[in-house]
């Protein structure tokens, strides 16, 4: 039990980081849209720019929902890479796929974010190394943290790296549609796991299930930390330059 204790700051970080993430993944999306109309004065153009921006992103996550929707026998079909509005929400691509009930529905819908989340992790690590960073950030150094993150885009190719990083992040969020059957899954799982408690089931399976599970959270954690300070830099570009080119008040 000592174990699961130390773990769950590490899963409390994930969910924050990726709360705060999701809500950047919509600044931005908003921004670059606005951005689009303040240049063009079209919507549509809007949306094209927001599409041209997050493709690499966008092929990634609609490649994440035909591979899983592929392999669990769902017959994938109409592959569309292309925007297009569904009500309030502005979609960037979709498949038709068949369904396979609450568990393969939800599995489809959260595979952009569970790719998404692995490459991510890769990169940020690999190219980036964003657990030095995390780790200054979450001792309270923040000038070695920072120093961290501005050192990290002086590795080779470090812009190609930083924009894919960027797409891919911005682009793996599930929509609401890809959320729907996910809601009833996770409740059920929170009673399935409430009830093996209750019942007095073994816990060392489950404890060495988060143990395991531990490290891997981990690292998208201090991904997700290193792409929240990317966004927030995109953001506060975008934002003077929206304040810059919007048009002044009339006046009466």
């Amino acid at each position: 039990m000592p174990d699961l204790i130390s773990a769950l700051p590490i899963f409390l970080a994930f969910v924050l980081t990726l709360i705060v993430l999701s809500w950047c993944s919509r600044q931005i999306s908003e921004h670059i849209q606005l951005f689009a109309v303040h240049v063009t004065g079209s919507t549509n153009a809007a949306t094209v720019a927001i599409f041209l921006v997050l493709l690499p992103g966008v092929i990634i996550h609609e490649g994440a929902h035909w591979l899983t929707a592929y392999f669990l026998g769902l017959k994938p079909s109409k592959f569309r890479v292309w925007p297009k509005k569904q009500g309030k929400f502005l979609g960037l691509g979709s498949i038709s796929i068949r369904s396979g009930g609450l568990l393969k529905d939800s599995l489809v819908g959260l595979a952009p974010l569970i790719l998404g989340s692995i490459l991510v992790a890769m990169i940020s690590h690999r190219v980036f190394n964003a657990q030095a960073m995390a780790g200054a950030l979450m001792q309270g150094q923040w000038r070695n943290g920072v120093e961290a993150f501005l050192n990290a885009f002086r590795q080779p190719d470090g812009a190609l790296w930083a924009y894919l990083l960027f797409t891919i992040s911005n682009a793996m969020m599930p929509s609401p549609s890809d959320r729907e059957p996910v809601m009833p899954v996770a409740q059920y799982a929170l009673l399935a796991g409430l009830a093996y408690l209750l019942i007095g089931l073994p816990v060392r399976p489950l404890q060495a299930f988060i143990l395991w599970l531990t490290p891997f959270v981990q690292s998208v954690s201090s991904a997700f930390l290193f792409i929240i300070l990317l966004d927030l830099i995109v953001l506060l570009i975008l934002f003077v330059l929206n304040e810059i080119l919007a048009p002044a008040p009339s006046r009466r």
